[in-house]
């Protein structure tokens, strides 16, 4: 995503939710959100600073909420958007499901790394095999039933090692065996840990 986003903490306090962007911070006790509540940034605590969102107001904000969680720039957003209405069955749930098959989403969940943000990187310097070839394209769709697995020198990264060694359960559509995970099938919209009304962010769209 550009580098335009600014400061990711004052991200997730516009949009009143934890996103999840600078990784073990959201963890910690360091989290704004968890210090000080979803304060708006400029705003105080105890007074209203925002005026009541108009119908479409509310559908922008939970369209910009959904594309800042995954880290991803409007037009590649729109495209996958576009994708999903395609798709048979319901919208929002092939669009939750093609956003959530991204390789840099996928490295996040198996807890190879820490961050979107750091997955990107170790993608694009060529750390993660798919079925035992080199992709570096972190946007790549995984399919169900492929293998994502990290290189010999992935492993020898500080912050790999150190988040590979973390005994956290798995999304149950994944599954890992120590530097090895796989895509066992799309995920389901309530296995998806997103505050976010993917039905607004539909008709958003569908305007």
């Amino acid at each position: 995503m550009p580098n335009s986003i600014g400061n990711k903490c004052r991200i997730c306090r516009r949009e009143g939710v934890k996103l999840f962007l600078k990784g073990e911070r959201c963890f910690s006790p360091k989290c704004p959100i968890d210090r000080k509540g979803a304060v708006p940034p400029g705003g105080q605590t105890g007074k209203k600073s925002r005026r009541r969102l108009s119908e479409h107001g509310q559908q922008l904000r939970e369209k910009q909420k959904l594309r800042r969680f995954y880290e991803i720039d409007e037009k590649q957003f729109r495209g996958y958007f576009a994708k999903a209405k395609k798709l048979k069955g319901e919208t929002a749930q092939s669009f939750i499901q093609t956003l959530e098959s991204r390789l840099d989403n996928i490295v996040y969940r198996l807890g190879f790394v820490s961050s979107r943000r750091m997955a990107r990187q170790i993608i694009t310097h060529g750390h993660i095999r798919i079925d035992g070839k080199k992709v570096d394209i972190p946007s790549y769709l995984v399919k169900e039933g492929q293998t994502i697995s990290l290189t010999a020198e992935a492993l020898k990264i500080p912050s790999i090692a150190d988040t590979l060694g973390k005994k956290e359960s798995l999304p149950a559509w994944l599954e890992r065996k120590a530097a090895v995970g796989r895509m066992k099938r799309p995920p389901a919209k309530d296995e998806i840990d997103i505050n976010v009304d993917e039905k607004a962010v539909v008709e958003y769209y569908s305007r």
